[in-house]
């Protein structure tokens, strides 16, 4: 089976939590920002990623604690520039306003801002 084939059966068997994000970030509901699901990068299958700007969501089970696999792989996908979220299932199904509101944070990180006189700044 080849890695688009493969994607294609992850999205027909979805967990019931990834059905769950997925209904609240397709079809541009995240401030016009395009999430695909089960996207091939490089040797990986990410659950859910937005290209535009480079993050991956990642919506794991309890088969995922701890597991340095899963380090591997966010290591490399950091590598390449992609900032990795990781929520589990349980969060997503009983928290999902909670999960949404961090995600749309990471999408949009407030601009730091600049020192004011005294605040930082030196005259000189």
């Amino acid at each position: 089976m080849s890695k688009t084939e493969f994607a294609r059966q992850l999205r027909a068997d979805s967990t019931d939590a990834e059905r769950l994000f997925w209904s609240r970030v397709r079809r541009y509901r995240l401030l016009g920002y395009k999430f695909k699901r089960q996207q091939p990068i490089g040797k990986y299958i990410v659950d859910f990623a937005c290209f535009d700007k480079k993050m991956v969501v990642e919506l794991d089970g309890g088969q995922h604690a701890d597991d340095p696999n899963d380090r591997v792989r966010d290591d490399w996908l950091r590598s390449e520039g992609f900032q990795v979220i990781r929520f589990w299932n349980s969060d997503v199904l009983v928290n999902i306003d909670g999960v949404m509101e961090t995600v749309l944070k990471r999408l949009t990180p407030s601009p730091q801002p600049s020192p004011l006189k005294g605040e930082g700044a030196q005259d000189f």
